[in-house]
């Protein structure tokens, strides 16, 4: 083997400055490792004047050290601490003065139950002390909402359950599903999100946010802060149905009304249809009955009026008496009339409203109802639609289906 000529070591090909060689690393770290998730404990948390985080984290084998920027950690759910445990979504990236390798953290979660549970635990005590779980800022639910906006899973239990209770207990309700993801990072975004364009929409009269049950990881995008907020500014009244009767999580006490399961949730939004024609029922067959007495009243008034002393009297004043209770008598027949008449009226004109809920009666008239595919979203104008968009079309007798060709748009008068 030759020794190398000292010049051969000076020439510009054989040699990269410090800088160089930096950037080169920095370039093969960072799009070799550009989104990743890691669990460890903190250790050396530092809370910069700048607002930013230093911290390392660290197992028993190795550390590293992360970085977390105020724009990021300032809506955290919990107070990072050393010694705690948790799950970083980041990126490695290179600070090039100091020549070392970093994680730039995106997201932080706690890690394992215990953690958890001490995340909630503060979350809690701080929407509480800011008023949200507070009882005046409860709305009260619709006595017969006509629309549920309904915020989970397109393909979990709880939207099984929920379609299938609120069927029965109303078949024509309107049932409109926002389907989102219920665990993951994303989930927390997707489902805030969801009540917000519920709120956009208007078109609903209350919104159940569910899902099944779970361990608290699971369960833990009803947990976050931002979905609790946007529950907490809906103007729409609000149903949180999470998990079993045994879970609780953020968004039941922020909500209008917590519901133990999905299928309780349900229960609570729609009275049964017959439940609403029997009260009917009572109320028409109680007001007969009281009409029914108030005759028998009057009449048996009548037979002691007439047994009364002033009958003995001279004739002028028995005719003047008799008179005087053919007046009566008519009154009270034109009285029992008029109401029964004014009752028979109330009744019909519920039933009324009743059959403008059923759509089925719409479509018998010759009306068809249009539906997006697949995500079965009703098209109440065409600017919902867009060219080649699936739809499906009910009558009152089948359906169709097919592709939009083109959307024609009526502009407003």
């Amino acid at each position: 083997m030759t020794q190398l000529d000292f010049e051969d070591l000076l020439n510009a090909d054989r040699y990269q400055t410090v800088a160089q060689l930096t950037r080169d690393i920095k370039s093969h770290l960072e799009t070799g490792f550009p989104g990743v998730w890691v669990q460890g404990e903190i250790s050396n948390l530092k809370h910069h004047s700048s607002g930013h985080l230093y911290f390392s984290l660290k197992d028993r084998a190795a550390q590293i050290s992360c970085v977390m920027w105020r724009s990021r950690n300032q809506n955290l759910a919990f107070a990072p601490v050393d010694g705690m445990r948790i799950l970083v979504k980041a990126r490695l990236s290179v600070y090039e003065k100091r020549g070392s390798y970093q994680l730039d953290v995106w997201q932080i979660q706690p890690a394992g139950e215990g953690e958890l549970r001490k995340a909630f635990e503060e979350l809690k005590q701080k929407l509480y002390a800011e008023g949200l779980f507070a009882e005046q800022n409860k709305k009260p639910l619709p006595r017969f909402p006509e629309r549920i906006g309904i915020v989970t899973s397109s393909s979990g239990a709880a939207i099984r359950d929920l379609k299938t209770v609120l069927r029965r207990r109303f078949p024509s309700i309107e049932i409109i599903l926002f389907p989102v993801l219920v665990q993951g990072s994303a989930a927390a975004t997707e489902i805030a999100t969801a009540i917000r364009e519920f709120n956009d929409f208007g078109q609903v009269d209350v919104i159940i946010v569910s899902r099944g049950g779970g361990s608290i990881e699971d369960l833990w995008a009803f947990n976050e802060e931002s979905v609790a907020r946007a529950i907490h500014h809906s103007n729409i009244p609000v149903v949180s149905a999470v998990g079993h009767e045994v879970d609780f999580c953020i968004s039941d006490f922020v909500a209008d009304v917590r519901a133990a399961t999905p299928s309780a949730a349900a229960e609570t939004v729609v009275c049964r249809k017959q439940e609403i024609v029997g009260q009917m029922q009572y109320f028409v067959e109680n007001m007969a009955a009281l009409q029914l007495e108030n005759i028998r009243y009057e009449r048996e008034h009548l037979k002691s009026i007439q047994r009364s002393y002033a009958f003995q009297r001279p004739a002028d004043h028995i005719t003047q008496i008799r008179q005087r209770l053919d007046d009566i008598t008519e009154f009270l027949d034109k009285t029992v009339t008029r109401k029964l008449t004014q009752n028979q009226e109330r009744v019909l004109n519920l039933e009324r409203r009743l059959e403008l809920l059923n759509h089925h009666k719409l479509l018998q008239r010759g009306y068809s109802v249009c539906f997006r595919l697949p995500d079965g979203l009703l098209v109440k104008r065409a600017g919902l639609l867009q060219t080649e968009d699936e739809i499906r079309v009910d009558f009152h007798e089948g359906s169709i289906r097919g592709k939009v060709n083109e959307v024609m748009e009526t502009s407003a008068q």
